[in-house]
């Protein structure tokens, strides 16, 4: 039976035994639980999984160094369900403990499965929510990489942090604007838009749009954010008539 076909009693009692198998099994240096875990079909056993690995690594500083190691150990597996959430369970302890997981980031980023290289981008977007500084200087060295895919997976997963922190990741962003692959191109004005929609997101965008010298990609990106207002204007500080108004204003 799936997760979420389980009543919540249920699910709340199977959460719980999955975190006490993954401790025995990291008390143990074992890996039975967590590979039968990490390999289910269910994705919210998977996440329960991983979840439920980043809690262990920080409440027993004792076994990070294990769990370290067996996450490594994990990720050369041949199953991309085990890969992808080994990559997930990393960017449960990256929030906090990046260093300690940035080889696997960049392992991820090369991964021959898009589920694992997708678990990156939503591994970047939780770390560097929480872990700013060490996250967005890594991501930087990425920007220019000659994999496009590489390039587009970056620049998406720092959205996150720029929803609320437009100015971090907008010199990140600046450095993609002359890239020519259109699926890079689509992604950045794509995160444009969603970085600009929040309070006081907005005027921090456009002030940033006006130094930028892709006056092609710069309109896209107006446009993008104009229409954003419209899409999720249940969200939206500003309504799309005075975030028109204020481009007009202001640009």
């Amino acid at each position: 039976m799936a997760f979420y076909d389980l009543p919540k009693a249920e699910r709340e009692q199977l959460v719980k035994h999955i975190h006490e198998r993954l401790l025995h099994d990291f008390a143990g240096s074992l890996s039975t639980y967590i590979e039968m875990y990490f390999n289910d079909a269910d994705t919210y056993i998977r996440k329960s999984a991983y979840i439920a690995t980043g809690r262990i690594y920080s409440g027993r500083p004792e076994w990070q160094q294990g769990i370290t190691s067996t996450l490594k150990r994990l990720f050369l597996n041949e199953s991309s369900y085990v890969r992808q959430t080994v990559i997930n369970a990393a960017g449960e302890i990256g929030m906090k403990y990046f260093d300690v997981v940035v080889d696997m980031m960049d392992q991820g980023l090369l991964d021959e499965h898009h589920s694992v290289r997708n678990a990156v981008i939503g591994s970047v977007k939780k770390m560097g929510q929480k872990n700013p500084l060490p996250v967005l200087e890594w991501a930087s060295q990425y920007l220019h990489h000659p994999d496009k895919e590489i390039r587009r997976e970056i620049c998406h997963g720092i959205e996150l942090r720029g929803r609320t922190h437009p100015q971090d990741i907008l010199p990140l962003l600046k450095e993609l604007q002359h890239d020519k692959t259109a699926r890079v191109r689509n992604t950045l004005v794509h995160v444009i838009g969603q970085i600009a929609y929040k309070k006081g997101c907005l005027e921090t965008v456009i002030s940033d749009l006006k130094e930028w010298d892709n006056e092609a990609l710069v309109k896209d990106a107006i446009d993008e954010i104009i229409d954003v207002h419209d899409r999720y204007k249940d969200f939206s500080f500003y309504t799309q008539s005075q975030v028109k108004k204020y481009i007009a204003d202001n640009f």
